[in-house]
Parts: structure tokens; C-alpha cells; sequence
């Protein structure tokens, strides 16, 4: 039985290679030249295959776009759940996930301006299904904001808002990130957490100490 087992996983290996050959070479087209403009011929030719041979892993453009969409969110969330998944303090975990989701948005860069240039042309419940993603993010990082501000580390006024405005920043740099450019990858990460640092303004740990003892005596729960 192993054999067997060891081909399925094979094929199933294979075809996501193959698939993701297809979204990447078409994101790339997509990219340079829009999406409308872009023609299944085109991506077959880019990838010296048949029609017929994408259309045996898509079937349709609308879906190879969907595919491309899903790319930044779907890496940001694992990152975001992942980076939670530690006893480290708010700012501590805040830090880690702007450092990996800014990472996730600069590898996959052309793939989220496609996204971004081109959500007008997904189908609509696949367009919502993304949006839907994206909102899970925002409220997974809203949880987070409204944990450390209830816990004294954060001093925030309306941490949904924060959130929101954390998750647009870090989309942003995707638009005019040039590899190579006036700033480096380290450079713009550090950025982006000394902003959010402004945004949420963590508390020293005595300061922290201090919030939560206030917020204890006047009958606050864990």
C-alpha cells in the first residue's frame, strides 16, 4: 500500500506545481499588461503549453485570477495565527506579524497589485469570499489590539480602526515597493513597525503593571 499512497501524494504534489505555474506566469502577464488584455492563448504561450493543458487545472481566466487573489491573504492569515501562537507580550507578537506579513506582501508583491488592480473582474461571490478573508484578518488583529489595550500595554482609541489602518499600511507598500529601490526590505519593515509603534503607543512593563492593577481594582476580569 505504500507505493500507492506515495503516487497519489506524487500526482497531487505535481498538480499543484503545475497549477501554480499557471497562476504565477499568468499574474505575471496580468501584471504587466492587465487582466483583460490578457488571453488564455497568451498564458499558454508564455508557458509553451496547449490551451487545453490550463484548461485541465482552470476553467477559466476569472478563475486563475481568484487563485492570484487569494495568494497575499491566505500567507498573511497562517503568518497572523502563527505569529500569535507564542506566550510573548502584544507588542512582542504585534511585531512578529508585521514583520512576516510585510515580508509575505514584498515576495509576493505583483501578485497583490494584481489583486488590488483587478478585484472589479472577480465573480462576485469570489470577490466576497476574499473580502471575507480580508475582514477575518482585520478582526484576528483587532482582538489583538483590544487584548493589549485592555491589559494596559496599549494605549488605543478604537482598535478595530487601528487594525484596519495597520492592515492598509502594510498593503500599501506593495504598490510602490521597487526591488533594489531607494529603500531596502529591512529598511521599510522597520518603518512600518516604528508607525504602528506611534499607533498604539506600548507602555513600559511598569507602566503595563501599573494599567493593570488599576484596571483589577475597579473589578476587571482576566
Amino acid at each position: 500500500m505504500a507505493p500507492a499512497r506515495t503516487s497519489n501524494n506524487l500526482k497531487a504534489e505535481l498538480a499543484l506545481f503545475k497549477r501554480r505555474r499557471i497562476r504565477d506566469e499568468a499574474s505575471h502577464l496580468f501584471y504587466l499588461s492587465g487582466y483583460e488584455a490578457t488571453t488564455i492563448d497568451a498564458i499558454a504561450e508564455q508557458l509553451q503549453v496547449t490551451k487545453p493543458f490550463i484548461y485541465s487545472y482552470y476553467k477559466n481566466k476569472g478563475e486563475i485570477l481568484f487563485d492570484i487573489a487569494e495568494v497575499g491573504i491566505t500567507l498573511s492569515l497562517e503568518a497572523l495565527e502563527k505569529s500569535l501562537d507564542n506566550k510573548a507580550s502584544k507588542w512582542d507578537q504585534l511585531k512578529l506579524v508585521i514583520d512576516q506579513v510585510a515580508r509575505i506582501i514584498i515576495e509576493n508583491q505583483e501578485h497583490i497589485v494584481v489583486y488590488q488592480r483587478e478585484e472589479k473582474n472577480l465573480e462576485k461571490t469570489l470577490a466576497r469570499k476574499v473580502r471575507e478573508q480580508r475582514s477575518l484578518f482585520d478582526h484576528r488583529l483587532a482582538e489583538v489590539l483590544t487584548s493589549g489595550h485592555t491589559e494596559g500595554e496599549f494605549n488605543i482609541e478604537d482598535p478595530v480602526l487601528t487594525a484596519t489602518t495597520i492592515g492598509g499600511m502594510m498593503s500599501w507598500v506593495a504598490l510602490w515597493y521597487q526591488p533594489g529601490g531607494r529603500w531596502s526590505e529591512a529598511e521599510i519593515i522597520t518603518h512600518l513597525i516604528r508607525s504602528v509603534e506611534r499607533l498604539v503607543a506600548p507602555r513600559k512593563p511598569t507602566e503595563v503593571a501599573q494599567a493593570r492593577h488599576k484596571h483589577f481594582s475597579k473589578g476587571g476580569q482576566a
